[in-house]
């Protein structure tokens, strides 16, 4: 396959893993596979797909601010808890590499799409564009940003659950706060990768122009859609996701 052929192929991949991970998560368990199949190894690949989900999730914060739907204190405050965790699972990822935990994130995603889709007690503890306080957050953002910084795959649905159940916040600000603590913690496992010599440029941009195309387009919809349209993506993706996860195709 030519270059140009495998640039075309990647923006195809990244706008369709751009628009699941924006809306749910995921994606990368699209684009890491492919990267692969391109002849990258497991370092090599993880590190190229960081291009991609840096420049995807600027142009899915900025689509978010235009709409109106920003609250940048609030989600700078919320990522500086990830980036220990991200540094020290990016310097551990251009080490090793863990199978049998793609399987144990595979049931816990089963768990996360369960608990979504049960009622609530919504009189004692609504869900609101901020969220309530509770400081469990904070640990559960050190351990994601962790699993962020390792491999990044399924990590939307981590946050996703977290700022939800932990937080009451509702789906619509859990998305964009979602996407802008991946954008801040992705910049130094972004920066490890480069230095280990682990990204290859010009696949990693090819892939970074289309997941910032869907990454747009996917935050405008999230938008417009509300909560509910929100659910049905994350449900399906998850139930795919995890089923991939444990070998059903």
């Amino acid at each position: 396959m030519s270059e140009w052929a495998q640039v075309l192929l990647l923006f195809g991949v990244g706008a369709l893993a751009g628009f699941i991970n924006i809306m749910a998560g995921g994606g990368s368990s699209i684009t890491l596979p492919t990267l692969i199949f391109l002849g990258l190894d497991g370092a090599l690949a993880n590190g190229t797909n960081r291009v991609a989900i840096f420049i995807q999730n600027i142009f899915a914060a900025a689509s978010f601010r235009q709409q109106k739907v920003s609250a940048v204190r609030q989600s700078l405050s919320l990522a500086v808890w990830t980036l220990p965790g991200a540094v020290i699972g990016a310097l551990a990822a251009i080490r090793i590499s863990n199978r049998s935990f793609q399987h144990i994130l595979a049931i816990v995603m089963i768990g996360i799409v369960i608990t979504m889709l049960l009622p609530t007690n919504r009189g004692k503890y609504p869900t609101t564009e901020h969220g309530r306080r509770n400081w469990l957050i904070y640990p559960a953002l050190f351990v994601i940003g962790f699993y962020g910084g390792f491999i990044q795959v399924g990590v939307g649905f981590l946050f996703m659950a977290a700022l939800y159940h932990l937080l009451r916040m509702n789906l619509v600000y859990v998305n964009m706060h979602k996407i802008f603590i991946v954008l801040i913690y992705t910049l130094p496992a972004l920066a490890i990768f480069i230095w280990s010599g682990n990204v290859n440029w010009k696949l990693g941009l090819g892939l970074a122009a289309g997941n910032a195309f869907g990454g747009w387009w996917s935050a405008r919809l999230a938008v417009k859609g509300g909560e509910r349209v929100i659910r049905i993506v994350l449900s399906v993706a998850i139930v795919i996701m995890a089923v991939k996860l444990l070998g059903g195709f």
